[in-house]
């Protein structure tokens, strides 16, 4: 059986490609891309050709509009997207695009496809993703924000880019969950901690009142300034060297008690002080683009003031933002 193109605007329903050994323009049935992503937020796309057989072949002479086109899932139109021009690597022939840490890429799903010649787009599916330089990242120094991007492999196949731009950033380090409450770390960058830094609980019920417990510094002296953004090792501990910004470690306890009664969602923020705005607290710096499915915690039984009991647990979004849900359904993991 022939493999095939998969051209899906959300990722959903697939057009295919010709089902013969090349298109009319002459490139092959189907293209992967070797994808690397470096601690500045840049990605380079390597594209590889294959026949109906899945056999790899010799990248054609690409034509003048060749290109690897990011488009924004859920695209309102077809100019509504980023085109990265392909051209010779000079290793082994291949064809090479990339997407520099400074291209304006909004935050959310980026969906890969070959543009060629005159052709439809068809979708491009992954290769080899190199995200090495993504453990343990320092990012370098920029004034425009922090940016994170992952290529990832979608439910069906295809090669999409999960892309983050923030500032300030409180990024979330180690959590544990404890009898009756949850101990974080975290880093903040962009953003001074002052003493009277907080974290914020806030619920999605608009008429419930935030619940705020303080945040301790990493060093109570230090200057807390991140003058672009930065990050510490893949557990949280800020030791990850490099010529990056450190950002301003702190820790903070969370009880769960004051979070019900109640089934609700509350979100997360840090408040760096009184008259600042509060910056989501969120897991981005890191390899791995959906935080929901690989990083699971347990809930802990919590009785209410009337003595009912809920469940309470820490968990990520789908944007890897840092949430807590409480359960009327009492259950513990």
């Amino acid at each position: 059986m022939s493999r095939r193109i998969h051209d899906m605007s959300a990722d959903g329903a697939a057009a295919s490609a010709p089902a013969n050994g090349a298109t009319s323009s002459g490139r092959p049935h189907h293209a992967r891309a070797d994808c690397t992503a470096d601690g500045a937020g840049g990605l380079t796309f390597d594209v590889r050709f294959f026949d109906r057989n899945d056999a790899e072949t010799p990248a054609p002479y690409p034509p003048e509009r060749a290109a690897v086109l990011l488009r924004p899932r859920h695209h309102s139109g077809p100019d509504d997207g980023l085109r990265l021009p392909l051209g010779r690597s000079g290793a082994g022939g291949r064809l090479r695009a990339t997407l520099p840490s400074t291209a304006g890429l909004r935050e959310g799903r980026w969906d890969a496809y070959l543009a060629w010649a005159d052709e439809e787009p068809q979708r491009l599916l992954p290769g080899v993703v190199d995200l090495r330089s993504l453990v343990d990242r320092v990012p370098v120094d920029t004034h425009t924000g922090l940016v994170a991007r992952i290529p990832y492999t979608t439910k069906y196949g295809n090669l999409t880019v999960r892309a983050w731009h923030r500032r300030p950033h409180a990024e979330a380090g180690a959590l544990h969950v404890e009898d009756g409450a949850m101990a974080l770390e975290g880093r903040l960058y962009g953003a001074r901690l002052s003493t009277a830094a907080q974290l914020e609980a806030r619920s999605r019920d608009a008429s419930v009142s935030p619940v705020r417990v303080p945040v301790r510094r990493e060093n109570e002296d230090e200057a807390g300034v991140s003058a672009a953004p930065g990050d510490g090792d893949r557990d949280g501990d800020g030791d990850g060297g490099g010529g990056g910004h450190p950002g301003s470690g702190f820790t903070a306890e969370l009880p769960f008690g004051p979070l019900v009664p109640g089934d609700q969602v509350w979100d997360l923020w840090v408040r760096p002080s009184d008259d600042e705005e509060p910056v989501r607290l969120a897991r981005i710096l890191d390899d791995v683009p959906d935080k929901k499915r690989i990083f699971r915690y347990p809930s802990r039984r919590v009785a209410g003031p009337d003595g009912a009991v809920h469940s309470v647990r820490p968990y990520y979004t789908v944007n890897n933002n840092l949430s807590v849900e409480v359960s009327s359904k009492a259950s513990e993991e």
